[in-house]
């Protein structure tokens, strides 16, 4: 699934091709992409509506409009923007023309994406937590986010109400850098284990950007080129692999219904 770090060079990527931009044709491969409105509707009000400005909230892709509307996009598992890409396969669900003449098709394998145009923002992403690299977040914002749940944190982490962006390949990266089992609870860390673990994620999610995300599946950059993150993965989609830290092998366990990949000699239960 695209997390933070791949929606964030998404956004980066296609920010160049597309600020200032206006939409000159809109087509719509499966009616089923757009959130409550009609095919029609949805294009009439995008054509010739210039790009103002691409954001990123959470997971989300947020495109300012020069009619103050919103076209936010959620990727979800399998989504991906890709600019002229060589031909248009049957994963393509929508094709957006410019006036620059670049196209940017969404890709998407499961068909589980979603696009909304709103006139709020806040209407889609409003619940969402704080952003993990934001100057605002700090260890204490973390703190007290997680002294209010009595939950795994490997679960926290990847509760986007609490903390927006981090899913879970990135939310196990972040437990093995801070030395923290996935089972034990938020709300037991002390404030050394807090610390650790806010700077771990800050630096994890920043590395991962700087790799332009991770290529573990089905994300693909703008350009057609993969990411490169998962070569610095430590336990993340790695299950009987031998740990680089200590040569245990990695064990995966269910939190919340959810895989999570650790060491069990270098994060072992509180």
């Amino acid at each position: 699934m695209p997390e933070l770090p791949e929606v964030e060079t998404t956004k980066n990527e296609l920010s160049p091709w597309l600020r200032g931009q206006n939409f000159t044709q809109v087509i719509i491969f499966d009616p089923k992409l757009i959130f409550n409105a009609s095919v029609k509707e949805f294009c009439r009000q995008l054509i010739m509506q210039r790009i103002e400005k691409i954001n990123r909230r959470g997971k989300y892709l947020i495109f300012n409009l020069t009619s103050e509307q919103v076209l936010i996009m959620h990727l979800r598992m399998t989504g991906a923007l890709l600019v002229n890409p060589k031909r248009i396969d049957s994963y393509a669900r929508a094709a957006f023309n410019f006036s620059n003449g670049i196209q940017v098709v969404f890709s998407d394998r499961r068909r589980l994406g979603i696009l909304y145009l709103v006139r709020n923002a806040d209407a889609v992403v409003g619940k969402l937590g704080p952003e993990p690299l934001d100057k605002n977040f700090t260890p204490s914002t973390l703190a007290k986010i997680l002294k209010r749940h009595h939950i795994p944190i490997k679960a926290a982490l990847i509760d986007q109400n609490l903390i927006a962006g981090i899913g879970n390949m990135y939310a196990d990266e972040i437990l093995f850098a801070s030395r923290i089992n996935p089972l034990q609870k938020a709300d037991a860390l002390s404030i050394q284990e807090i610390q650790i673990l806010h700077h771990c994620t800050c630096k994890i999610l920043q590395s991962a950007i700087n790799d332009k995300g991770a290529s573990v599946d089905t994300y693909t950059r703008p350009s057609g080129h993969l990411g490169a993150a998962q070569s610095n993965f430590k336990v993340a989609h790695r299950y009987g692999e031998i740990c680089t830290i200590c040569s245990t092998p990695l064990q995966r366990v269910s939190v919340r219904g959810r895989g999570s990949y650790f060491c069990p000699h270098c994060q072992p239960p509180a």
